[in-house]
C-alpha cells in the first residue's frame, strides 16, 4: 500500500470511531503479534513485538531469541554474527530481540489480524463511551427515541452509544414517539458486556435542579442557590432557594417576568406544578413557607432523640389546602425541610392544649390565666361541634390560647435540654443540690437494667437524672425499655439518697466589738439567712419577710421584758424596727462569710415602702444624736 493510500485509510479510521491515533496504532501492533504467533506457531511465553511505520504502514516483528553457534529451533534460536549486528556485545547463551518478519507477513497479517484489530477498536470505542459518560453523570443531555414500550425507552446519544429511560424514571403520562428527541438527565454509568450501560432519569430531583440552571442565568452563576427539592414526578414540586448576595431576590429570579423561567420548565415536566419558596434558616419561618399556598397560624417544634416533628396549626378553612391531594402538599413539605409534619386545624389544637393542661400539673401550675381560660374554649368547641357559628374574634382568642401554651411548653422543653446540659443554674432552680452532680449514677442503687438504659441515654449523674425527673420525666420514660415499674424504682431510689450540707466557713479571729448591735436587727438577720430565696416572687417575699421579722422581733421583745422588766413605754419606743427586715446580708456577715476581720458596726433595717424593698441604714453615735446615713 502507497504511503498516502495507508495515510488515507488510517485516517479515516480515526474519524470514523472516533479514537486517538495511539490507540488505533496500539490495536495495530497488538493484531500483527498475535497473527505472527499463529503463523509460526511461536509461544506465548517468548517476547514478540511489532512496529508499524505510520507514513508507509511498513510493519516489523522483532521477536527475542538465544544466541547459538548451530540452529536448530528457527523460531527461538539466531546465530551470533546475525545477533552481533544488533547488539555488539552480544555472547553465546545471551536472548536478544532480533527482527523476523516473515517474507509474505503483509498479506498473512492482513487476513488474521482482521478480526483482532475489530475487536481491539470496539474495546476502545467503549473505554472512550464510558469516560465521556461518566463525566455527564448527573448533567443533562438529550438523545432520539430509538424504541420504547411499557418497561424501557431505548435513546440513541452521542459516540453511537445508547441509553436506558426505564419506566419508572420516565414522568407519568408521558408518550415518546420513535425519532423524537428528548432530554434526560444522566442517573447511573456501568460497564456492561455489550458496551457501557447508560441509565436515564427525567423523575429524578436533577433534572428539575438542572432545568433550572439552565433556564435561571442566577442559578447557574452561583447569585441564587438551590438549597433543596422535593418532588412528585407530573404532579408537584417544591424548591427552596435563596440568594447569596444582599438585594437579589431568589424567588423572583427563578419564576422570572411573567412567569417566562418557570413555565418553560413546566412545559418540559409535562405540566408539573412547581412552588418556588425562599429559604430560611430559621425553621419556623421555613416550615411556614413550605406549607404553601395555605397561610399558617402557628408552627411549634418538637426535637426528641432521632426524630424532629413540627406542629403547624393552620384556620378552618386552610385546612384542606395545606394537606393537599392526598397529603401531597403535606408530604412534600416534610421532604422538603427534613421534619416530620403534623398539620392541626385551630379547633383541634385547641383540644389537644385543653388536654395538655389537664394532664400537666406543673405546665398549668406556670399558666394560671391558660387554665382560667379553659372553660370559655370548651364552650366556644362545644358551640362549634353543634353547627353553630363562632366569631371572629372567638377564633382569634382561640389561636392566641393554643400559641401561648404551646410556646410556653417550648420554653419548658428548651429549659430541660439546657438542664441536661450541665446548666447548673435551672438545676438550682429544679431544687436539685450541687452535690448530686458529683455523685455517679452508679452509687444511686437504681436496678442494673435501669441503669445501662439511663447509662446509654447520656444519664451518668444522679444530678442529670434528678433534673430529668423533675423538669421533664416524659423523656425518661420515653427512653427504650423504660416502663412504669422502672420510673417507679428510680423513683424510690432517688427519695433514699441523701446529700450532705456544705458547712459555712468560719471566721479567722473573732472580731473586736466596737458597739453592741442591736438584737432585734441581729435577730431579724438570722431569721431571713435562713429562708429559700427561690421559693416565691419579690413583692411576696418582702412581705412575708416583714411578718416573719415582726413575729420574732416581737417574740424576742416579751421575753426580755419578762426577764428585765422593760416597761411598756420602752416597748412601744422600738415598735417601729418590727418592720425592719433585710433581703441582703449586712457588711459584717459577708465579712465572716470571707473570713476576713471587720469591726462591727450599727445597723438600722427598714422596709421603704415607695422603693418596694428593704434598706440598710448605718447609725453614728456622736453626743448622743443618731445620725443614720443610707448605704
Amino acid at each position: 500500500m502507497a504511503k498516502n493510500e495507508f495515510t488515507l485509510a488510517f485516517n479515516d479510521v480515526l474519524e470514523d470511531k472516533q479514537l486517538s491515533k495511539e490507540v488505533i496504532i496500539s490495536a495495530i501492533e497488538s493484531a500483527m503479534v498475535s497473527a505472527y504467533r499463529r503463523a509460526v506457531g511461536a509461544s506465548a511465553a517468548q517476547h514478540v513485538e511489532a512496529r508499524i511505520d505510520p507514513e508507509s504502514g511498513k510493519v516489523m516483528v522483532f521477536a527475542e531469541k538465544e544466541v547459538v553457534e548451530d540452529i536448530i529451533e528457527p523460531k527461538t534460536e539466531v546465530l551470533l554474527e546475525e545477533a552481533r549486528k544488533v547488539n555488539p556485545e552480544a555472547q553465546l547463551g545471551d536472548m536478544v530481540i532480533v527482527e523476523c518478519t516473515p517474507a509474505d507477513f503483509g498479506r498473512v497479517a492482513a487476513q488474521t489480524a482482521r478480526q483482532v484489530i475489530q475487536q481491539r477498536i470496539r474495546e476502545a470505542e467503549r473505554s472512550n463511551q464510558m469516560q465521556y459518560f461518566e463525566r455527564q453523570v448527573s448533567e443533562i443531555i438529550s438523545g432520539i427515541v430509538q424504541a420504547t414500550n411499557a418497561q424501557t425507552t431505548t435513546v440513541g446519544l452521542d459516540m453511537k452509544a445508547e441509553g436506558t429511560l426505564p419506566a419508572n424514571q420516565r414522568i407519568p403520562g408521558e408518550r415518546y414517539k420513535v425519532h423524537e428527541r428528548i432530554r434526560a438527565v444522566v442517573m447511573e454509568v456501568k460497564d456492561g458486556p455489550r458496551g457501557p450501560q447508560i441509565i436515564l432519569s427525567r423523575a429524578h430531583r436533577n433534572f428539575l435542579r438542572r432545568l433550572l440552571e439552565n433556564e435561571v442565568p442566577e442559578i447557574y452563576h452561583g447569585v441564587v442557590e438551590i438549597r433543596a427539592i422535593a418532588r412528585e414526578p407530573g404532579a408537584r414540586a417544591k424548591v427552596a432557594v435563596s440568594a447569596t448576595q444582599p438585594g437579589i431576590d431568589p424567588v423572583g429570579a427563578c419564576v422570572g417576568i411573567k412567569g417566562v423561567r418557570i413555565q418553560a420548565i413546566v412545559k418540559e415536566l409535562h405540566d408539573e406544578k412547581i412552588d418556588i419558596i425562599q429559604w430560611d434558616p430559621d425553621p419556623i419561618v421555613y416550615i411556614s413557607k413550605a406549607i404553601s399556598p395555605a397561610r399558617v397560624s402557628g408552627v411549634y417544634l418538637q426535637e426528641t432523640e432521632g426524630a424532629r416533628t413540627a406542629t403547624v396549626v393552620v384556620s378552618e378553612d386552610q385546612l384542606s389546602l395545606a394537606i393537599g391531594r392526598d397529603g401531597q402538599n403535606a408530604r412534600l413539605a416534610a421532604k422538603l425541610t427534613g421534619w416530620r409534619i403534623d398539620i392541626k386545624s385551630t379547633l383541634e389544637a385547641a383540644a389537644d392544649t385543653i388536654v395538655k393542661l389537664q394532664n400537666d400539673p406543673e405546665l398549668a401550675a406556670l399558666m394560671p390565666s391558660a387554665v382560667e381560660a379553659i372553660p370559655t374554649v370548651e364552650d366556644i368547641l362545644a358551640r362549634k361541634a353543634e353547627g353553630k357559628p363562632i366569631t371572629p374574634e372567638e377564633y382569634d382568642m382561640i389561636a392566641k390560647f393554643v400559641d401561648r401554651v404551646e410556646r410556653r411548653t417550648s420554653e419548658m422543653k428548651a429549659e430541660a435540654v439546657r438542664v441536661a446540659e450541665g446548666d447548673v443554674s435551672l438545676a438550682e432552680q429544679a431544687g436539685v443540690p450541687a452535690a448530686a452532680f458529683n455523685m455517679p449514677l452508679e452509687q444511686a442503687g437504681i436496678k442494673e437494667h435501669v441503669f445501662n438504659i439511663l447509662t446509654e441515654a447520656g444519664i451518668e449523674t444522679v444530678g442529670s437524672l434528678m433534673v430529668k425527673m423533675k423538669l421533664d420525666p416524659n423523656s425518661v420514660l420515653g427512653l427504650p425499655g423504660i416502663g412504669p415499674k422502672a420510673i417507679q424504682n428510680i423513683e424510690e431510689a432517688l427519695a433514699a439518697l441523701t446529700f450532705p450540707e456544705t458547712p459555712p466557713a468560719q471566721p479567722e479571729a473573732e472580731p473586736a466589738p466596737e458597739a453592741e448591735p442591736q438584737p432585734e436587727v441581729e435577730a431579724v438577720a438570722l431569721e431571713f439567712a435562713q429562708l429559700p430565696a427561690e421559693e416565691m416572687p419579690v413583692a411576696e417575699k418582702q412581705v412575708a419577710a416583714k411578718k416573719e421579722a415582726k413575729k420574732h422581733v416581737e417574740e424576742k421583745e416579751e421575753d426580755e421584758g419578762h426577764k428585765d422588766g422593760v416597761s411598756l413605754d420602752e416597748l412601744f419606743s422600738i415598735k417601729p424596727e418590727i418592720f425592719q427586715a433585710p433581703v441582703e446580708e449586712d457588711e459584717e456577715t459577708k465579712d465572716k462569710k470571707k473570713g476576713k476581720k471587720s469591726k462591727k458596726k450599727s445597723v438600722e433595717l427598714e422596709f421603704d415602702e415607695e422603693l418596694g424593698e428593704v434598706i440598710s441604714r448605718k447609725k453614728h453615735k456622736r453626743g448622743g444624736d443618731d445620725l443614720v446615713e443610707d448605704w
